[in-house]
């Protein structure tokens, strides 16, 4: 019995002390800021991409696109495998070709592969990218040691370099090719 009320009371204490937290006052400031601060903060972060495109399938494979990137970066075959999934769902059967690269990327948990097929997927979709941008930027990026020393490009929202082809053995390795704009 004494457990029971020892129980009660230990539950009581903390139902209240839940309630004086949630109910205490919290004050948020919201700061409207000046035409001006927003050009000067996006001077700060030109390096970001705010790319958009003329229709909303090329927008949803270059989102899809820049997450199976960032997956092969992190070597998250796993994630390339996901992201790839949602590509494929992306594609009508006039661009079989793009379509059965995804599903091929979706299918395969060898990362290695998944970096070769991610590769003839970048020469496949380049002519969709930069014909249907319709605003802002996207960067197309090169590593000449990728694949023997042979070279391989991929595009990206930001300029700085994050190696799909080698992720963090060699991050860093490579340029910007090609700066896209609209």
């Amino acid at each position: 019995m004494r457990n029971v009320k020892f129980i009660q009371g230990i539950t009581l204490f903390f139902l209240v002390a839940l309630i004086v937290v949630s109910c205490s006052e919290n004050k948020q400031t919201a700061k409207i800021n000046t035409p001006e601060e927003v050009k000067e903060m996006k001077k700060e972060t030109a390096d970001i991409a705010d790319a958009s495109f003329i229709d909303g399938m090329t927008g949803k494979v270059f989102h899809n696109y820049l997450q199976i990137k960032d997956a092969l970066v992190n070597s998250d075959a796993d994630g390339v495998q996901t992201a790839a999934g949602n590509l494929a769902e992306s594609f009508t059967e006039e661009r079989a070709a793009m379509k059965n690269l995804a599903v091929q990327l979706s299918k395969t948990e060898d990362l290695e592969k998944q970096r070769e097929l991610f590769f003839q997927f970048t020469k496949e979709v380049e002519s969709l990218f930069k014909g249907s941008i319709s605003g802002g930027t996207i960067y197309k990026q090169y590593c000449p040691m990728a694949f023997d020393n042979t070279g391989a490009s991929w595009f990206s929202d930001i300029s700085e370099i994050r190696n799909p082809y080698f992720g963090d053995k060699m991050l860093k390795c490579g340029k910007v090719e090609e700066t896209i704009q609209k």
